[in-house]
């Protein structure tokens, strides 16, 4: 068996120069320009990797300026076939935020850990994988099925990238995405986003201005305000956390309502909204204050995580809601469950639909992902669901595969984003792993 412990301990270092090129690179999603339909940020990114991926001597493309990939021809496999494995992530990173003690946008090494956006999220993992390319191509390995790493650019914000990509590309006939956790991840549940806007007459909404802080669909938002017509501000701190992980933050959106609902200056109407918002959904995960409380063996409970809340017209607020629900349940239980509790005068519009996907966890390639994960690691690689939501909703033929350890969670969208340098060097372990095991016939 190949030392992939000595030979990552070996390289290191180049490792780490190579992935703080990457790291420097703030791609956040932007306005489109010609040749980077996401923004000129993520697409330095996706030239930067393909710059490397030349320069190690492999094959190269840009599919419709949203994904690249750098391709492996196996020895086996000929020239004119479509057939290859494919690892998918992304160089797309979420917006910094506030509150960090180290540069988001560098690689930072304190003791024993890494900081920065997107060491976990996903430029660490997919950058492992696409060094552990190199390593093994350095080492005198012949592939006998081809390799891609795919690397995306807007999975944070929608993953249009992927429909971008097979228009032009058939996908995989099998692969994961380094962007979930381990073990092997073969069903992820279902996710739906809804807005909730609710009418009230012009003059209850007067007093109240316009809510101000960062809310976004990736996390529990953690610092909003809103000033009353009579001058007073009402302000609301909370600790940020993953929209599926809403138990490891406080939501300033329920904050804020609790603090409204108790000002004698709103119409009784508005107070009575608010009210209905903190009883409804503070401290509420999974569903136990709207009678919605579903579960199954396989992925457990409901969660459901208010991610805006906004006053969008003179006479309308919004409440903006999502959903994961577990992989036996149907969307349309969610949502007719979700009718039967809603504030008068409010109407529902989905905005965001992700069915759920389950493969089969005996196959062939998840049990060779098993056994490199259980080897690597000496832990249990029972296959495991998910309440995220990955490249695999997108890509067929995909499952997902790390890079977080059993138990780590609420890490990727915070300030401070990080990973330990054990860990970083265990996921560059278990990918060059993978890949050999995956292209090995």
């Amino acid at each position: 068996m190949r030392d992939y412990q000595g030979l990552v301990a070996t390289h290191w270092e180049d490792f780490l120069q190579v992935l703080a090129q990457m790291m420097a690179i703030p791609s956040v999603k932007g306005a489109p320009v010609a040749g980077a339909p996401f923004g000129e940020k993520p697409r330095a990114a996706l030239d930067l990797a393909l710059s490397l991926g030349k320069a190690w001597g492999f094959k190269t493309e840009l599919v419709n300026e949203a994904v690249a990939y750098v391709e492996w021809q196996g020895q086996h496999t000929p020239a004119t076939s479509k057939d290859y494995i494919g690892i998918v992530g992304h160089l797309d990173v979420v917006a910094a935020g506030t509150g960090w003690h180290y540069p988001p946008f560098a690689l930072t090494q304190d003791q024993e850990t890494l900081y920065g956006r997107g060491i976990l999220d996903n430029k660490g993992p997919i950058m492992s994988c696409l060094y552990g390319l190199k390593l093994l191509k350095d080492q005198g390995y012949q592939p006998d099925k081809t390799i891609r790493i795919l690397l995306g650019s807007d999975e944070e914000s929608g993953m249009s990238d992927i429909p971008l990509y097979l228009a032009k590309e058939v996908p995989p006939t099998f692969g994961f995405t380094p962007d979930c956790k381990y073990p092997v991840v073969y069903g992820e549940r279902g996710v739906v986003g809804v807005s909730l806007v609710t009418a009230f007459a012009p003059e209850e909404l007067a007093k109240m201005g316009t809510i101000v802080g960062e809310q976004n669909p990736a996390s529990v938002p953690d610092q909003l305000a809103v000033t009353l017509s009579d001058g007073q501000t009402l302000t609301a701190t909370g600790v940020r956390s993953p929209s599926n992980a809403p138990e490891l933050g406080k939501n300033a959106i329920t904050l804020l309502a609790e603090k409204l609902a108790a000002i004698a200056l709103l119409a009784p109407r508005i107070r009575q909204y608010f009210q209905w918002v903190v009883t409804s959904f503070h401290e509420q995960h999974h569903g136990e204050g709207i009678d919605l409380m579903l579960a199954d063996p396989d992925s457990g409970k409901l969660i459901v995580t208010p991610i805006s809340l906004q006053k969008i017209a003179e006479d309308q607020l919004e409440l903006r809601l999502s959903f994961r629900y577990p992989v036996t349940v149907s969307e349309d239980r969610v949502l007719s469950g979700l009718e039967k509790a809603l504030f008068p005068g409010t109407q529902l519009t989905v905005t965001r639909r992700l069915p759920s996907v389950v493969k089969d966890k005996d196959g062939v390639e998840i049990q060779k992902l098993t056994q490199v994960y259980e080897q690597a690691t000496g832990l249990s690689g029972r296959p495991v669901t998910t309440t995220g939501g990955t490249y695999a909703r997108k890509m067929p033929n995909i499952i997902a595969f790390g890079p977080s350890f059993p138990g780590q969670k609420g890490i990727a969208h915070n300030h401070d984003e990080y990973m330990t340098v054990a860990d970083l060097q265990k996921n560059l372990e278990i990918y060059i792993a993978a890949i050999e095991a995956l292209t090995t016939a």
